[in-house]
């Protein structure tokens, strides 16, 4: 993840990217591959102690007040049937009521979002990491399709959201005069794409170096406003282009997934011919009550998605297999290619997944093989041209290529794994990759390449170590590439982190299946370190004990998983394999001593639940019976948006009991233990409430 990072900042942040398109995508695929076959990847920490690229540096940073989020993928039609499925699931909708949507071309721009307040854009702001971004205000003022000014008829606060871009053809323009202003032409600098000659122009120090690039803008949608114009996304937007703002042309209002397939098909057939490069289609759902009860999941709203257009396949030589090794150990084999262009793209690299499908293609060294390549996602091999001919097959290695420690396949389990564990450099390596990714503790100036030279040299061997790198001052700048200023400001952006919400700290011990969501929901359940602590070292304690009082099934599931863990599941939405996960790692002493030493280092904060405060704020809610005017899923959002906990099951320590029709040995149990029981109507009003 944090090679990852570094290429982004190359590519977002300093708009020069050092790698092809296709070894990015190779990047983005071997994470996806952990992410999938590690189901979540994880960190979290132990007892006994007390979403794009980080803004350019040059910019000043500002956080959004309304996070820009990105969206989830359909890659066929059968993926945007279950979206609006889902949809209809969510808000419990018949299967012939009518469901709008709004289709518009997926531009590959510059996000940035232009605050308007008294009617006058006071702020511009790149999309960064999602939650905060770059001020490029003066810049933004340069762009002649961005008005400065709103209406009279426009409220005191509104936020519009869209993105900058280059036209293709100012893009060629660009890049030749680039070239023609050199003083050594074999070495101008020249822009790899249209996007990123459009995010170079935008963040620029000197606005009036943005003021000579030929820039345009495309607005989408909005974040935070006072008020809204119209009750729907089209209505909406209709209003922006009133206002002055540049909308796509292939906008439309679509009644249901067909027409909306029927624009994809028409806006992809156009695509060549566009004057911008656009990598798909964009549906949203148009009623805009129906968007706020969809709410989001994760980093995406539940009431939009991407349709990217299809793969570009191509012919080429298989060189070499290699094997990758992952932070968990999985062993990933990687298909290294005579360079084939695809797509606009030359690809040299492409997954092969794991040992099942080099099986299934039969490939080997030598092959002819098809690549695909689908918008953003790693390349790989979907047909081998040359299976028949007769050569030894190619067989996945019984040890690891790392450390020969050997290398085993689990019980239902499609991957094959190292057993080293952290006796695998790889696999210390890649941990230490994950702990200072984006998502985890996020340190500036510690990419992939200073951890593994670091890591080498002996200067760090565990997360704690990082904490302690100022103790090698001298050392460091002695180091090539690294000035005084240089370590001194890698040593500031360390001590920065010092302090870092849990859910951060527990994804960023690199725990197999506790990926960001999960951490988030195990930290605003026990909210501290501490309290953390407390509940695994009793999972431990229980996992050891017998417990003669209850049956043997009980007693081998509650000694495999612990009781602590077991209430987990039920009020933090965590499910066994993410408790097994959990006691697994801090069932191993070295695990446990990593994490004591790491707090020695660092502070986890406290969670602090929503600001919207009501009499569901840090209680236990359980829903049962049949709820007639909410799906269960948008209960529970409602819910967990109030900072609620939903548990599927009444105990003491349950608060709220909501009852829907036909409600049964729930509700019996609630009014025996005395708590309290309200009807759905009830519960409207305790939402409404506490969201007005």
């Amino acid at each position: 993840m944090q090679e990852i990072a570094m290429h982004d900042t190359r590519y977002y942040v300093n708009d020069d990217p050092i790698i092809s398109d296709s070894d990015y995508d190779n990047l983005k695929f071997r994470l996806r591959e952990l992410e999938r076959d590690d189901p979540d990847l994880a960190d979290l920490f132990d007892p006994t102690a007390a979403v794009g690229g980080s803004p350019a540096k040059h910019l000043a940073k500002v956080a959004h007040a309304r996070p820009m989020l990105s969206l989830n993928n359909a890659f066929a039609d059968e993926d945007v049937a279950e979206f609006v499925a889902g949809v209809r699931r969510f808000l419990r909708l018949s299967d012939d009521a009518p469901v709008a949507l709004t289709a518009e071309p997926k531009i590959d721009g510059l996000s940035c979002s232009l605050r308007y307040e008294g009617r006058r854009l006071v702020r511009a702001l790149t999309r960064g990491d999602g939650a905060v971004g770059e001020d490029v205000t003066a810049n933004v003022a340069t762009i002649a399709d961005i008005p400065q000014a709103l209406p009279d008829t426009a409220p005191d606060v509104f936020e519009v959201r869209g993105e900058v871009y280059m036209a293709k053809a100012d893009f060629a323009a660009l890049n030749a005069r680039l070239l023609a202003e050199a003083v050594d032409p074999a070495r101008a600098r020249q822009f790899a794409n249209p996007r990123n000659a459009a995010a170079g122009s935008l963040r620029q120090k000197d606005a009036a170096v943005t003021a000579s690039r030929p820039l345009g803008f495309l607005a989408h949608g909005w974040g935070e406003v006072a008020s809204l114009p119209a009750d729907t996304q089209a209505g909406v937007v209709a209003v922006l282009r009133d206002w002055g703002f540049p909308i796509a042309d292939a906008f439309r209002r679509c009644d249901g997934a067909g027409e909306a397939l029927a624009v994809y098909r028409t806006i992809e057939a156009a695509r060549a011919d566009l004057p911008f490069d656009i990598d798909g289609v964009v549906y949203k759902l148009d009623r805009l009550d129906w968007q706020e009860r969809l709410g989001f999941v994760g980093r995406a709203p539940r009431w939009a998605i991407a349709h990217k257009f299809p793969a570009e396949r191509a012919q080429t030589s298989l060189r070499a297999i290699d094997i990758q090794v992952g932070r968990t150990g999985a062993l990933t084999p990687v298909a290294r290619l005579e360079p084939v262009t695809v797509g606009g793209v030359v690809v040299t690299n492409a997954t092969l997944h794991n040992a099942d499908e080099i099986e299934r293609l039969g490939v080997r060294p030598g092959d002819r093989v098809v690549v695909q390549r689908a918008g953003d996602v790693i390349p790989q091999i979907v047909d081998n041209l040359t299976r028949d001919e007769p050569r030894d097959a190619w067989t996945f290695p019984g040890t690891c290529p790392d450390c020969g420690s050997l290398a085993e396949r689990g019980e239902g389990e499609v991957v094959v794994r190292c057993t080293g564990g952290l006796v695998c450099p790889a696999q210390r390596v890649e941990r230490l990759i994950h702990f200072v990714s984006r998502h985890a503790f996020d340190i500036a100036g510690l990419g992939l390449v200073r951890v593994e030279d670091f890591f080498r040299d002996g200067l760090i061997a565990s997360p704690a170590d990082i904490f302690r790198l100022h103790l090698h001052r001298d050392a460091l700048v002695r180091r090539e590439r690294m000035s005084d200023l240089v370590v001194g400001k890698l040593i500031d952006a360390i001590d920065a982190r010092r302090s870092i919400g849990l859910d951060r700290f527990l994804f960023a011990l690199g725990i197999r299946h506790v990926g960001e969501v999960t951490a988030r929901d195990l930290a605003r359940r026990w909210t501290s370190a501490r309290g953390f602590a407390a509940m695994i070292r009793r999972a431990l304690h229980v996992r050891r004990t017998t417990v003669p009082s209850i049956g043997e099934n009980e007693r081998r599931f509650v000694l495999r998983r612990g009781r602590a863990l077991v209430a987990a599941v039920e009020t933090a939405g965590i499910g066994p394999e993410v408790a097994d996960a959990l006691l697994a790692f801090f069932a191993e002493k070295h695990n446990r001593d990593v994490v004591a030493d790491l707090l020695r280092e660092v502070a986890p904060q406290d969670v602090v639940h929503a600001a919207t405060q009501s009499e569901l704020t840090g209680k236990t809610v359980v829903f049962t019976g049949r709820l007639e005017t909410l799906s269960r899923d948008e209960a529970k959002a409602q819910a967990d948006a109030l900072g609620a906990r939903v548990a599927g099951s009444v105990s003491k320590k349950t608060d709220l009991v909501v009852v829907g029709a036909d409600a049964g040995s729930k509700r019996a149990k609630a009014e025996e233990l005395g708590i309290r029981v309200i009807d759905e109507a009830a519960w409207a009003r305790i939402v409404s409430a506490a969201t007005t």
